[in-house]
């Protein structure tokens, strides 16, 4: 259990220092850059901490997974960025993978 909850925690830590990139402009804001530092320094020392048990290569999928979701929720919403169709197809197909991933898999620590 505690190693989804690192896992949980790197995936905050990153989708905020992604959202975070966005307003560096360039790394010319001074605030904004260290929040996306210091929240990917985090997010990948969480993401270490998981990787002791579990396989690098779901893990990475999960996080890849959900950060994909929630940077596209934020943008959809924060950013008020578009989503077509397509889009909201591939984040479908991205969720399914992850639900597959957490449900099936035997390659995980549960």
């Amino acid at each position: 259990m505690r190693n989804y909850i690192y896992l949980i925690v790197a995936i905050m830590f990153e989708v905020m220092a992604t959202t975070a990139l966005k307003q560096t402009e360039g790394f010319s804001r001074l605030v904004p850059s260290l929040v996306t530092m210091s929240g990917y320094a985090l997010a990948f020392y969480f993401l270490s901490l998981v990787l002791r048990t579990m396989p690098v290569g779901v893990v990475y999928a999960l996080w890849c997974g959900a950060g994909i979701i929630f940077i596209t929720a934020i943008g959809w919403i924060w950013f008020r960025q578009a989503l077509d169709l397509p889009a909201l197809a591939g984040m479908g197909l991205i969720l399914a993978g992850v639900a597959v991933i957490n449900l099936f898999s035997k390659t995980l620590v549960h």
